[in-house]
């Protein structure tokens, strides 16, 4: 290992590097972060739902397969 005067380049910190991604994001406007949040919540919604009801009709089937 040959100590030839030559310095290792400086590693950016963490925190620094972090805010210089910071500064790349785009964030979206209020009423585009609002359009996206009501359609996130209604498509929940109405996923939880679909899901009940198949969970009732699986179990009103094993229900009534289990009584013969």
């Amino acid at each position: 290992m040959a100590n030839s005067g030559e310095k290792k380049a400086k590693k950016p910190s963490f925190t620094k590097g972090v805010k210089t991604e910071f500064k790349k994001i785009t964030w979206p406007d209020k009423q585009s972060l609002t359009k996206q949040t009501t359609a996130v919540v209604i498509v929940s919604a109405l996923l939880a739902i679909i899901i009940a009801l198949i969970d009732m009709v699986l179990k009103y089937g094993v229900d009534w397969l289990t009584t013969f």
